[in-house]
C-alpha cells in the first residue's frame, strides 16, 4: 500500500511537470492510465490555472468522467464550471449521467442552468429537464433515466440486441427492467438469467414479476433503507400508475447515506452544515454562530435559574461546587439516550410498536445508572468533604437527574419525529442544555427543601 502511494505521488509530480511544460501527449498518456478516482484527486489538487490547462488537454467527455468520480463540495461546482468555457462546460454536463448532471445544476442559479441547457444537444437537455423538476431529496431527484428496459413480449434473442444497443449509454446493466406496451413496469430480469436462457424464450416467461419499486416522490432516506434491506444494485422508480420513470443505482445510494450521515452528525453537533477543512474561519463561524447564539440564550436561562436559588447557595456555599458535576452527568446520560433514539429512527429499527419499548428500556437504564452513580457519589462526597448530608443530597440529585435526562433524551427525538421533523435537530447541545436546566432545578430544589438540615 505504501509503495503504491509513493508511486502515485511520483506520477502526480510527473503530471504536474507535463502540465507546466505544455507536453500534451505525455500528459494524456500518463493521465489516462489512472483510475477515474485518481484522476479526480489529481484534478482537485491542481490550481485554477493548471485546471484551465487540463481543459485544453482533455475532452469534455473525459472531464465528465472526473466529475462523475469525485464528489466535490456543493459550493465548488459553480467555481469549477466558471473556470471552463461555457460551451465546454455545457458539453461536459451533457456527457455526465443525467442524475449526476442534475446534482451539479441544482447548485447553480436558475439563469446559469437555463444558459447551460440551451447550449446542450436537445436529447441531453430534455433528459436533464425531466429530472430537474423533481423535489430535492426524493427518489425522483436521485434517479437516472439511463437504464435498459425490455418489452415483456420480446424474446431473449431480441432482448440481447436491445441490451447491446443500450448498454453503452446505461448506468448499469446488471438488472434489466421489463415493461409492457405502455411502458408500465411488469417485472425484472438479471443479466445472468438473460445470458443463460434459451434464445427463443419469451422474456415474460423467465422474468421475476415480484419486482420491488419505489414511488418517484419517496424520500431518499427510505429508498436507501430499501436498498440496504434488499441488497439491490438498482431499484426502479415509478409513478402511482407503475409507469417506469427511471432507476436508482447503488452508487447514488452510497452518496445519499454519506450525505444523510453528515447531515445528522452536523445537527447533533449543532452545526448547520458539516465544516470541511478547506473552509475559511469566516465561513465556518457564519455556520456555527447562529446555533451558538441560541445556546447562549438557553445558557442565560440556566444562569437565571441558579440566581433564583441564590439565597440557598449563600447559606450553604459548598452546594455550588457540585453544580457542574450534576449538570454534566445529566447531559451525558441524556446524550447517550438521544444517540440510541436518533439512530433507531434513522435506520428504521424503531417502529410504532417498539417506541414504548424503547422508552421503558431507557427508563430502566436510567434508573440503574442513576442509582448506581448516586450511591457512589454519596460515599465519594462523604470521604472528600466529610459531610454525609451533602453527599446524600448530591447523590439523590444525580440519581434523579440521570433518570429524568435519560427519559428526556429518548422521548424528545421520538416526539419530534412524530411531528414530522428531523429528530437530529434534538441535537446533543440542546439536550445537554435542557438537561442542565432540569438537573439544576432538581438539585437546588432539593437543597432548598432540606436547607435546615444542611
Amino acid at each position: 500500500m505504501a509503495e503504491e502511494k509513493i508511486e502515485l505521488e511520483q506520477r502526480e509530480e510527473l503530471l504536474f511537470h507535463y502540465l507546466e511544460s505544455q507536453q500534451i501527449d505525455a500528459f494524456r498518456d500518463k493521465f489516462m492510465e489512472l483510475h477515474p478516482y485518481d484522476q479526480s484527486v489529481f484534478f482537485d489538487k491542481a490550481t485554477p490555472e493548471q485546471r484551465k490547462t487540463i481543459f485544453t488537454f482533455l475532452s469534455p467527455e473525459e472531464v465528465a468522467d472526473i466529475f462523475e468520480a469525485n464528489n466535490f463540495d456543493d459550493e465548488e461546482y459553480q467555481g469549477l464550471l466558471e473556470e471552463m468555457d461555457p460551451s465546454y462546460a455545457a458539453d461536459m454536463l451533457a456527457n455526465m449521467y443525467a442524475d449526476n448532471a442534475v446534482d451539479v445544476l441544482n447548485e447553480l442559479d436558475k439563469d446559469q442552468v437555463v444558459s447551460y441547457l440551451s447550449m446542450m444537444d436537445a436529447e441531453s437537455a430534455q433528459e436533464i429537464k425531466d429530472l430537474l423538476h423533481y423535489e430535492e431529496y426524493t427518489a425522483g431527484s436521485i434517479m437516472t433515466t439511463e437504464y435498459v428496459s425490455i418489452p415483456q413480449s420480446s424474446t431473449v434473442r431480441s432482448a440481447m440486441t436491445i441490451l447491446r444497443n443500450e448498454a453503452p449509454k446505461a448506468e448499469t446493466i446488471y438488472y434489466l427492467f421489463v415493461v409492457d406496451d405502455d411502458h408500465f413496469l411488469t417485472g425484472v430480469i438479471s443479466l445472468r438469467d438473460l445470458i443463460i436462457a434459451e434464445e427463443d424464450t419469451l422474456i415474460k416467461d423467465i422474468m421475476n414479476d415480484r419486482v420491488v419499486s419505489v414511488l418517484v416522490s419517496e424520500d431518499q432516506e427510505e429508498v436507501a433503507r430499501m436498498m440496504k434491506d434488499y441488497d439491490f444494485l438498482a431499484l426502479p422508480v415509478v409513478d402511482h400508475r407503475k409507469y417506469l420513470l427511471g432507476i436508482i443505482t447503488v452508487d447514488d445510494i452510497i452518496d445519499v447515506l454519506d450525505e444523510e450521515a453528515s447531515d445528522d452528525y452536523s445537527k447533533l453537533a449543532a452545526v448547520s452544515d458539516m465544516d470541511t477543512f478547506d473552509k475559511s474561519p469566516f465561513q465556518a463561524a457564519k455556520k456555527r454562530l447562529p446555533w451558538l447564539l441560541i445556546l447562549l440564550f438557553l445558557g442565560m436561562f440556566t444562569a437565571n435559574i441558579i440566581g433564583v436559588f441564590e439565597e440557598t447557595l449563600d447559606q450553604v456555599a459548598l452546594l455550588a461546587v457540585f453544580i457542574p458535576l450534576i449538570a454534566g452527568m445529566a447531559g451525558n446520560s441524556g446524550t447517550q439516550a438521544l444517540a440510541v433514539a436518533v439512530r433507531g429512527i434513522a435506520t428504521g429499527d424503531i417502529e410504532e410498536e417498539s417506541k414504548l419499548k424503547l422508552l421503558f428500556r431507557e427508563a430502566g437504564t436510567g434508573l440503574i445508572t442513576g442509582v448506581t452513580s448516586g450511591i457512589l457519589v454519596v460515599f465519594l462526597v462523604y470521604f472528600w468533604k466529610g459531610d454525609f448530608l451533602i453527599g446524600l443530597l448530591v447523590g439523590a440529585a444525580i440519581s434523579s437527574s440521570i433518570i429524568v435526562a435519560t427519559i428526556a433524551g429518548s422521548f424528545i427525538p421520538l416526539l419530534i419525529h412524530r411531528m414530522n421533523i428531523d429528530p437530529a435537530v434534538a441535537s446533543g447541545p440542546f439536550i445537554t442544555t435542557i438537561n442542565d436546566i432540569i438537573s439544576i432545578l432538581i438539585y437546588l430544589g432539593l437543597a432548598t427543601m432540606f436547607i435546615s438540615g444542611l
